[in-house]
């Protein structure tokens, strides 16, 4: 199955999360392809990507400067961009590999071109999404929101990954995020710890 990872907000661990989901799935022996269509200032995240398994594909649409929304770093750095340009980068990848996972920027809402979201990109390529969260003060309704964003304009979700989740922390700030956001939602929440390269098992089989 191909995948969108999108998130509750920006700088949440969406790179983090893919990357180890991507070399996960390359070691199990899959031909996987990267893309991240837009690629917003630095670092690469797709240089984070093949530095954790260099097997994997990688490639964006658009790679602009400035450190912004896709739709506002275009405008910035004078390039236009086009949707069916993501859709056919797209397509060729999928013809090509076994599994293609594809990284948005920050969130579903996040402005792209003149005249589409991220969500209309997730939209396009028909794809069923993970979310990715961060542990802290916040997680439960920024995550309740992504949820509900998805859940209005008919966007499938696999699960939800709390990413960088702190080693054996015990504020019930980040001990309870998950499971409120499971009793409100019904959604399946994982947690991804600090420096973990491995994936649970039951993450892995909510994405085959």
């Amino acid at each position: 199955m191909n995948f969108f990872i999108t998130a509750t907000d920006t700088d949440v661990g969406k790179t983090f999360v893919g990357a180890r989901l991507a070399a996960e799935m390359s070691r199990a022996g899959e031909k996987v392809a990267y893309f991240k269509p837009f690629q917003s200032g630095t670092p690469s995240d797709i240089e984070t990507v093949s530095q954790l398994n260099p097997n994997i594909t990688v490639k964006n649409s658009y790679v602009t400067k400035t450190p912004a929304a896709p739709a506002l770093s275009a405008h910035i750095d004078g390039v236009e961009i086009s949707l069916e340009k993501v859709i056919s980068d797209y397509c060729e990848l999928e013809a090509t590999h076994d599994r293609v996972i594809v990284e948005g920027s920050g969130g579903m809402l996040v402005p792209c071109g003149a005249d589409f979201l991220i969500s209309d990109v997730i939209l396009a390529l028909k794809l069923p999404v993970v979310i990715v969260a961060r542990p802290n003060l916040g997680t439960i309704n920024h995550t309740l929101m992504s949820l509900t964003t998805a859940k209005n304009l008919g966007i499938k979700v696999l699960a939800v990954v709390i990413s960088n989740y702190p080693k054996n922390t015990q504020d019930p700030v980040i001990t309870t995020a998950k499971d409120y956001v499971e009793q409100f939602s019904g959604a399946r929440v994982f947690e991804l710890g600090e420096g973990e390269t491995r994936i649970a098992p039951e993450l892995l089989s909510v994405i085959k």
